[in-house]
């Protein structure tokens, strides 16, 4: 399974709340389309059909990714404290 980008979904998952936060304040047609065209790109990226479902495949892959990242800053941590990085 092809794993999305976080710094995609992450874009992706902002752009989609702001339009949304557009749309509840004022409807437009242009933020409309916008609305649909990134809705259906995160639903693409995340393989889902629903938008629910896609935001939530989102956040987990940014939360997974959130956690790997610190790992790495602790192990990038040892090594720059001389420590051993071997178990």
């Amino acid at each position: 399974m092809i794993v999305p980008d976080p710094k995609v979904a992450r874009t992706l998952l902002t752009r989609y709340a702001t339009l949304r936060i557009a749309q509840a304040e004022r409807e437009t047609p242009q933020a409309a389309r916008e609305l649909q065209d990134v809705t259906y790109t995160l639903c693409v990226l995340m393989g889902t059909p629903d938008v629910r479902e896609a935001v939530a495949a989102a956040d987990a892959l940014l939360e997974s990714a959130s956690v790997q990242d610190a790992g790495n800053a602790e192990l990038a941590g040892h090594a720059e404290n001389g420590l051993s990085l071997a178990v």
